[in-house]
């Protein structure tokens, strides 16, 4: 066995036997990496090559957005303007069965599409409808699993976090491309839930009789616009070529600010808090970035992507089902890691093989991003599941069978975004994007 041979498979038995004994998947990657790298060049050459790796993998001007979205996003669940958010959902889905949930799933879209993050989304959005659902009549169960099952609609919806990632680790492809790529599959999401939870209403009898007058509404939306106009503000400022993606998330961390202190929901003292669980949830992203640019340069040196394109090409050429087969490695691969780490880990493998048939990284990043959201729904490490969960205090084998169904459409939204290019390109490509 070669040296290369040798490293890559320390690299590969590392990370996947410290995971099995439950090490955080970033302190895995490290290890593996770290092993791997001085069998190659032992010494002090592979501490300088380590700190290279570190140092060029966040050295990049668009994960600063990535820092600066967190913070929006814990500025916003505690200014009150999740709140406002909710009212907005309120308007649109307040004469469909089940009224509450459909406002919980249609909330979650517009604060996750705020946020970036679906767990924000989540617990935010479950902490404000749950009470009132309760008092409606629905049940735990139910109010749970249309929270869960929507949550991760924002991490697709712009701004996203990890598309930010996929972006700089993919090389060359444009945030506002991906953004923009993320609206339709995110939104096909959230009806496709929204479809599940009016049939589940309707058997259970939870049906909506309320009224809006034209004053409340007008009320609702005045409230609310200033909050919607964030959306407006940054993803037309980066579409607009007036700031970056970057920028943008920077203006999004004034522009919530603002607004939390007009709501007079966040004071002055409030703010250490709010910045410092902001920096814990970045360090954690960030980390995971450094060690993956020392597994990446291993991988590449090893040549770890080509021997996987060739296992996976010697089964088929047909790209069809090639496409098949990474859905379902990235769904199982979703059960046990985290989104940041999976795409870091799996875009150099697979991405590659795609673009041989011509499939945009562009269309190749929402399908990958959309099969890891999946993930964050299932057990072992479904962050989203565990989060909802704990918010509605109910336990995971409660729930799981009412899952099912919501598995299902979204397992054929996800076919649809795979095999139909336009739903992921027509936006970026009608702006000129792609």
């Amino acid at each position: 066995m070669t040296t290369t041979a040798l490293a890559g498979l320390v690299m590969v038995v590392i990370i996947f036997v410290t995971l099995a004994f439950g090490f955080p998947i970033g302190l895995s990657i490290g290890m593996g990496s770290a092993a791997a790298l001085y069998i190659i060049m032992p010494g002090v050459n592979a501490l300088i090559i380590s700190a290279q790796k570190i140092f060029q993998s966040v050295n990049s001007f668009s994960l600063l957005a990535i820092p600066f979205f967190v913070l929006a996003g814990n500025l916003m669940n505690s200014g009150g303007i999740a709140r406002r958010l909710v009212g907005c959902a309120k308007l649109v889905a307040h004469r469909l069965p089940g009224a509450l949930a459909q406002t919980n799933i249609v909330a979650n879209m517009l604060f996750g599409a705020m946020s970036g993050s679906g767990v924000a989304a989540a617990v935010a959005m479950g902490g404000i409808l749950g009470p009132m659902e309760k008092e409606e009549g629905y049940s735990d169960e139910y109010i749970a699993v249309c929270n869960i099952a929507s949550g991760p609609t924002g991490m697709m919806i712009p701004p996203s976090n990890i598309m930010i990632v996929y972006s700089t680790v993919a090389g060359s492809v444009s945030i506002a491309a991906l953004f923009m790529a993320g609206y339709v599959p995110g939104i096909l999401w959230g009806l496709a839930c929204m479809i599940v939870a009016g049939i589940m209403a309707k058997k259970r009898g939870y049906t909506s009789t309320e009224h809006y007058t034209f004053k409340f509404v007008i009320k609702t939306l005045w409230d609310g616009i200033p909050s919607l106009l964030m959306i407006v503000i940054v993803i037309g400022g980066i579409l607009g070529g007036i700031f970056t993606a970057t920028e943008g998330s920077a203006i999004a961390v004034a522009y919530s600010l603002i607004l939390s202190f007009i709501y007079r929901n966040i004071r002055i003292k409030d703010l250490p808090g709010i910045i410092w669980g902001s920096v814990k949830t970045t360090a954690v992203i960030e980390y995971l970035v450094c060690v993956s640019g020392i597994m990446g340069f291993v991988m590449t040196y090893t040549h770890i992507p080509a021997l996987v394109a060739e296992a996976i090409l010697g089964v088929t050429s047909n790209k069809y089902i090639i496409l098949l087969i990474m859905n379902i490695l990235l769904l199982v691969v979703g059960c046990f890691m985290d989104p940041t780490p999976a795409v870091l880990i799996f875009t150099p493998i697979f991405l590659p093989i795609v673009q041989t048939w011509g499939m945009h990284a562009v269309h190749f990043g929402l399908m990958m991003v959309m099969n890891l959201c999946v993930g964050t729904l299932t057990p072992p490490v479904g962050a989203i599941l565990f989060a909802g969960c704990r918010t509605h205090q109910v336990k995971i084998e409660q729930i799981t069978h009412m899952l099912l169904p919501f598995f299902a459409v979204i397992a054929a939204s996800l076919l649809l975004v795979t095999y139909v290019p336009w739903l992921s390109m027509a936006i970026p490509r009608a702006l000129g994007l792609a």
